[in-house]
């Protein structure tokens, strides 16, 4: 694969494990340069194993992403055909019962970590006259969710935030895309429980009986894992995205996701969000 004689690029953020290590892997594959990033020593190390170079980034951290682009141009020479943003996380409970800094963390996360990266790419991809913007966004940034108002706020931003920018984009060889995944096989549940519980005080709060209903719910989910799509399915609209002529604008993934889609388009306001209240 190769742009003016020269590999393609791409930086994918993310890559500790799920949906951002599964297409890192799947990238360099097809012969992507790619460049990941992760948290933690361990799973960088284990990119690295694998051929892929690998920095540490943290999206709530403005040091590790100025880091980790001037790490990943140097291993470039200074090129970016493509940014995958990915990774974050969901931080669960009703919206009386979020802390602000709970809010606050998650928008850091979510939301101003992929901007900050963004725009340092944004100008590399302007002087070479061309790029792939692709966000990870969530379905729940166009159809929302009880008690995931934290989530549902960030990826709201998110989308909003893009279509902006694609259109003001337009024209100028830089295409952007958002892929709204519905519920995917990954750690991303584990790790939304990990903060449900450090920032909620469920005991306190009036909607303890739903809390406890749907912990028992998520964890029989988490056991059977029945249904659900894994990482491959977002990798084949990622796929699209970076390739095709005329990338979409969304992509949605999994059936419950093109579901929500169509049902926020036919239904009225009276119908579409009392049937949302009763999707837990």
């Amino acid at each position: 694969m190769t742009a003016n004689n020269q590999t393609k690029t791409i930086l994918v953020t993310g890559c500790s494990s799920g949906i951002g290590a599964y297409c890192a892997r799947a990238l360099k594959a097809e012969g992507w340069h790619v460049i990941a990033s992760a948290r933690t020593e361990d799973h960088i190390a284990e990119l690295n194993s694998d051929g892929i170079k690998a920095y540490r980034l943290d999206y709530a951290d403005s040091e590790s992403i100025a880091d980790f682009f001037e790490h990943a141009m140097a291993a470039t020479g200074g090129r970016c055909d493509a940014l995958f943003n990915n990774g974050g996380y969901g931080q669960v409970g009703a919206v009386e019962d979020l802390p602000v800094d709970a809010l606050r963390a998650q928008f850091e996360a979510n939301f101003f970590g992929y901007h900050d990266l963004t725009r340092k790419v944004i100008p590399v991809m302007r002087a070479q006259g061309h790029g792939r913007i692709v966000q990870c966004s969530s379905i729940l940034g166009l159809v929302p969710m009880r008690f995931r108002g934290a989530y549902n706020a960030s990826k709201h931003a998110l989308e909003g935030l893009s279509v902006t920018m694609a259109l003001e984009l337009e024209g100028s060889g830089i295409h952007v895309s958002l892929i709204e995944p519905g519920a995917i096989v990954s750690r991303f549940r584990a790790n939304a429980l990990r903060h449900f519980h450090r920032t909620i005080d469920i005991e306190s709060s009036v909607h303890r009986k739903d809390y406890q209903d749907q912990l028992r719910r998520l964890k029989k989910q988490e056991e059977s894992n029945s249904g659900k799509l894994g990482p491959e399915a977002v990798y084949r609209v990622l796929h699209h995205a970076l390739t095709a002529n005329r990338p979409r604008y969304h992509y949605a993934v999994t059936r419950e996701a093109k579901l929500g889609v169509i049902a926020r388009r036919l239904l009225p306001a009276r119908l579409f969000y009392p049937w949302l209240a009763r999707q837990t």
